[in-house]
């Protein structure tokens, strides 16, 4: 019963690692422009895409792969932040949100009509084993999973941290009116924030081709919306909160799956939602703010 409780917790948190690195662009852009970018789990689509085209055509190896996918993210983010909502900045909030949902239609299906609503076997790059201790087994595509999106989570902390673009971009986050009267190039900011977190979740869609075997053009979709739950979850517009929201969230839907049923793990997010939202609105580490749509 123990070895079962903790295979689970190892299986969800390496989902949840995967979730968490997604909600990591949402809260972040959350956190400055208060946008929900609902294009997001399209980024997380074309960074698999990405990396399953470097390395089936371009034959890179998994690292580079990996680096390329996330770069071309990171200019992809930029692109779509300077083309569809940098000039809806003083628009109301709700005609942003409308932009951000037909971004999310538009690459969808463009990214359908392109590759095809098939799905498409992932390379297999790196060689499955597993090992077994005290009834418990683990896999090294999920300790990959796992210190990879630590890695990551730790690059973040840093660059969030101790450097002057993270300085600038939490200042810009607590008032860009101030952050711009003292200075900061708040559109490089923002710029900056689109492409750090896209890059973050195009290292999701990466891990996800190699760990899953499959990528397909609509992946991003149930992903993307699980990633918003788990940053609501933590509390949106916070880093760590993103984190945390993102690990609960692949503990509980691995748990709905060994308890009840696979037919269940995808309304679980949602139930999780409508929980959180009755219960705590600003999430677990998020602070109550009243504010319109």
């Amino acid at each position: 019963m123990v070895a079962q409780a903790v295979q689970q917790i190892i299986n969800g948190l390496s989902l949840g690692s995967i979730y968490a690195l997604i909600a990591l662009g949402y809260t972040m852009v959350y956190g400055i422009i208060k946008l929900i970018n609902f294009a997001h789990g399209e980024i997380y689509m074309l960074g698999a895409f990405t990396g399953f085209f470097a390395i089936e055509i371009f034959q890179m190896p998994f690292t580079m792969a990996l680096v390329v996918s996330m770069l071309t993210a990171a200019v992809v983010g930029v692109v779509i932040e300077r083309v569809a909502y940098r000039p809806l900045r003083g628009a109301p909030r709700i005609a942003a949100l409308i932009t951000a949902i037909g971004m999310s239609l538009l690459i969808q299906n463009v990214a359908l009509l392109v590759w095809k609503p098939n799905p498409r076997a992932f390379p297999d790059v790196v060689s499955y084993r597993s090992w077994t201790l005290g009834g418990v087994m683990i896999d090294n595509r999920q300790v990959m999973i796992l210190a990879i999106s630590v890695i990551l989570m730790i690059v973040l902390h840093y660059v969030v941290r101790h450097t002057k673009i993270g300085k600038a971009m939490r200042a810009a986050s607590a008032d860009p009116d101030t952050a711009m009267l003292m200075g900061i190039d708040v559109n490089l900011v923002i710029s900056a924030t689109f492409a750090i977190g896209s890059a973050l979740a195009a290292a999701a869609g990466v891990l996800v081709g190699v760990y899953y075997t499959r990528i397909d053009p609509m992946m991003g979709v149930m992903s993307g919306l699980k990633a918003f739950v788990a940053a609501v979850l933590g509390g949106i517009g916070s880093i760590p909160g993103a984190m945390l929201g993102g690990l609960l969230m692949g503990v509980a839907e691995v748990a709905v799956v060994a308890l009840a049923s696979s037919s269940w793990k995808d309304a679980v997010a949602f139930a999780v939602l409508i929980i959180i939202l009755l219960l705590k609105p600003a999430g677990l580490l998020g602070q109550h703010q009243r504010e319109k749509v």
